[in-house]
């Protein structure tokens, strides 16, 4: 299942999560798979394609990060397949 991550940076400190990534790396579980992230150019927030069949995965990825991010996580779905789905409701 995909998961879209809105992470927003504590006190807009972009500086202090890229330090922390490149010093200790991702930290991701086995199980939850990074896809893509796209960074917003005012460093505030962050927004990461996730992908995972385990949502407890997430909440040990979060724990770990929570000092200088946080966190909402989105359930989503790729818009070909939600119109898919309601195509027989048109």
């Amino acid at each position: 299942m995909l998961f879209m991550v809105v992470e927003k940076f504590r006190n807009q400190d972009g500086k202090a999560v890229y330090r922390k990534l490149r010093d200790s790396g991702r930290g991701l579980p086995d199980g939850l798979k990074f896809v893509a992230s796209y960074v917003t150019a005012d460093l505030d927030r962050c927004f990461q394609l996730m992908e995972t069949d385990d949502i407890t995965l997430f909440q040990r990825w979060i724990a770990d990060w929570q000092d200088v991010v946080e966190f909402e996580v989105v359930p989503v779905v790729e818009g070909k397949a939600t119109r898919q789905a309601i195509e027989p409701l048109l």
